[in-house]
């Protein structure tokens, strides 16, 4: 009898060890790094450093819900409805990270991933104060392409509007710029 017991704990302990680092590594941050190259703007001709870190994903329903909100109620409801809601940070040029509130992945005809993000933007206090236009465009927006290795290339809009096109029934973004930044050399870091 003792002797069967062991090897059922060991097999025991080997299937708990497993699923933890199943668990663990469906769970595990990704963390990108590249530069900002921008076009236009309040960024035009300067590229910094970015870090975006990711800590989870959107669920499909949390995305359709979203969707649905914006269609609804616009893209202050949206901002409100994604408030508090923290799946990993984007930090520019070594200031502190902004947190991401909506982040979905979908794959390209090419196999490579689209990482589309959302959050809450930096605003200054002269916008706040004056009530400037760029007001209007609460969102930062960030979408990235991403292969196989881990290395890729992407877009980034720093003051974005957000609205429901009801022609293709999605959310579609407007940037407040003329030109987005470009995102290059994205980077997957390996820990």
């Amino acid at each position: 009898m003792r002797g069967t017991l062991i090897p059922i704990r060991g097999a025991l302990a080997c299937g708990v060890f497993m699923l933890l680092a199943l668990a663990s590594s469906a769970n595990a941050k990704e963390v990108y790094t590249g530069t900002v190259i921008g076009v236009g703007g309040s960024l035009g001709g300067v590229s910094r450093p970015f870090t975006l870190e990711i800590d989870g994903y959107t669920s499909k329903a949390e995305g359709s819900r979203a969707v649905a909100v914006l269609a609804e109620g616009g893209q202050d409801r949206l901002l409100k409805e994604l408030e508090g809601k923290r799946l990993g940070y984007f930090s520019l040029g070594g200031q502190l990270g902004r947190d991401l509130n909506f982040v979905q992945e979908t794959r390209t005809a090419d196999g490579r991933r689209r990482i589309t993000i959302l959050f809450a933007r930096w605003m200054n206090l002269y916008e706040l104060r004056t009530g400037a236009r760029s007001e209007d465009y609460p969102f930062s927006y960030v979408e990235l392409f991403i292969d196989a290795n881990g290395k890729g290339e992407g877009t980034f809009i720093p003051a974005a509007r957000v609205y429901f096109d009801k022609k293709n029934g999605n959310l579609d973004v407007e940037n407040f710029g003329i030109y987005p930044a470009r995102l290059a050399g994205v980077e997957l870091r390996r820990s």
